[in-house]
């Protein structure tokens, strides 16, 4: 049973890593809408977490709008549960894409926030085989994020950056760059 809703300053940091390796309440999976697996940071969530397992759990959910999240259990991750949240696909800007960017975000931390969990990793949502270019995507991320501190269970947000220029991104954002 999640605590009670409480206002706490969320620490949001970014660092450098496999989301699959760390030791969180939850990790973020950029998920497709279908939850059934693919390539990128959703492949490597499935293989980590063991395909059947995870395949199963997300199969009895069925689906998941772009710009919603929804939740199974880590399995064989560190983190206890796994937030799928599907990200837009990047049609030059004009399409809705950063709202519905920033209702990922959102909605993970809502999501995390009814499970209890205190921290939680995020991917880069949608800079991948979706095409958002990244620096818009962390602008989003970072925005987003500090828009909800103070309004959720969550204390710890950690962006978690594949790559060094992602990573690089991030801490410009936060203002430790």
């Amino acid at each position: 049973m999640p605590e009670p809703y409480r206002v706490v300053s969320m620490l949001i940091e970014a660092i450098q890593g496999d989301i699959t390796g760390l030791e969180v309440d939850a990790v973020v999976n950029a998920a497709n809408s279908a939850l059934a697996g693919g390539g990128g940071v959703d492949g490597a969530i499935h293989a980590a977490a063991g395909r059947y397992e995870l395949h199963a759990a997300c199969a009895a959910i069925g689906h998941c709008d772009s710009g919603d999240a929804v939740a199974t259990s880590g399995f064989r991750l560190p983190a206890r549960w796994i937030i799928h949240t599907v990200g837009p696909v990047w049609h030059g800007g004009n399409h809705g894409e950063e709202g519905t960017l920033a209702s990922c975000y959102r909605r993970s931390i809502e999501v995390a926030t009814e499970l209890g969990a205190r921290s939680v990793a995020f991917p880069a949502i949608s800079t991948g085989v979706y095409g958002y270019p990244p620096d818009a995507a962390a602008r989003v991320a970072v925005n987003t994020l500090r828009s909800l501190a103070g309004t959720a269970v969550v204390d710890t947000a950690l962006l978690v950056a594949f790559d060094a220029r992602t990573l690089s991104i991030y801490r410009e954002l936060l203002g430790e760059g």
